[in-house]
């Protein structure tokens, strides 16, 4: 396995393109635990650490500029005000020494059904910005996932950044796991509220084959709740939002989760995320 260590971003894309199924790395996270459970390696590592500009991120015309190496534990104390629903999601991943190392842009690279950024990343239109000594060009993050741990991403392309919309509104992220902390989602589910535009974002992570929108559930939400008013949400809209959202997965039974319970905790996360962002929109406004 050959291990390369480039010190600048055209030296990153100038590796990467010599060796296109080389494994870019940061934290880490994901490679070596499979390296440790036998894994194959791969027939190239190329080790992003010292590409010192990948550790920044900015404000920039109302969206968030964050850097593929900026680490989760940086997200939850630099950003969190800008990005709400990616922070918390941020505070759910590993341990304290996961969090100091690991990337949102390690999540999409792995493109894990159950990566924890990805809800919050769906839920408020996030865009992947990634590159390639062709070019560099923009991937929308509804069209980043393309099955079980696939992303668009070509093989000469690395994810240099994800720009992320500064919240308009209130955001929640929730899941469920078999404990409390360091544990894999058995599922999750992000909402993000617009109130100015009256519109309703969602992600849901670890119930089919890729991170998704529930789409249907959002265009109801928008045009169902009270924006103008903002009287107290009707249960019955915040039960048929969690029914939509939990219609929207495709869940399989495994090790971690019957299908069934999937859709059910599905429902609630849903229900719940939409009282809570709705309670927060209220007490603003108040």
């Amino acid at each position: 396995m050959d291990f390369l260590q480039p010190t600048s971003w055209a030296d990153a894309l100038a590796a990467k393109a010599d060796h296109p199924d080389g494994v870019a790395i940061a934290g880490g996270t994901d490679l070596m635990v499979g390296l440790n459970f036998g894994q194959p390696p791969p027939p190239a590592l190329i080790d992003l650490t010292r590409v010192t500009e990948l550790s920044e991120w900015a404000r920039d015309n109302g969206t968030t500029r964050i850097g593929a190496g900026v680490t989760y534990r940086r997200i939850i104390d630099e950003i969190a005000a800008a990005c709400p629903a990616l922070a918390a999601a941020s505070r759910t991943v590993g341990s304290p020494q996961i969090r100091n190392r690991a990337t949102v842009a390690g999540n999409l690279g792995t493109a894990s059904p159950a990566g924890d950024a990805h809800p919050p990343l769906l839920a408020t239109g996030a865009t992947v910005e990634v590159e390639s000594v062709r070019g560099p060009r923009l991937i929308d993050i509804d069209e980043f996932f393309t099955g079980v741990k696939r992303n668009a991403l070509a093989p000469d392309e690395l994810i240099r950044a994800v720009r992320v919309p500064v919240a308009a509104g209130p955001q929640r992220f929730a899941k469920v796991g078999t404990r409390n902390a360091m544990v894999i989602a058995v599922c999750s589910v992000a909402v993000a509220l617009d109130p100015a535009r009256r519109g309703v974002g969602t992600g849901i992570g670890s119930a089919a084959p890729t991170p998704r929108r529930a789409r249907d559930a959002e265009e109801f939400a928008a045009e169902a709740l009270p924006w103008s008013t903002l009287d107290d949400l009707d249960p019955a809209l915040a039960e048929e939002f969690g029914a939509r959202v939990a219609a929207a997965a495709s869940p399989i039974d495994d090790v971690r989760a019957a299908a069934g319970y999937r859709r059910h905790a599905l429902a609630v996360l849903a229900r719940r995320a939409l009282a809570w962002t709705w309670a927060e929109l209220k007490g603003g406004r108040s």
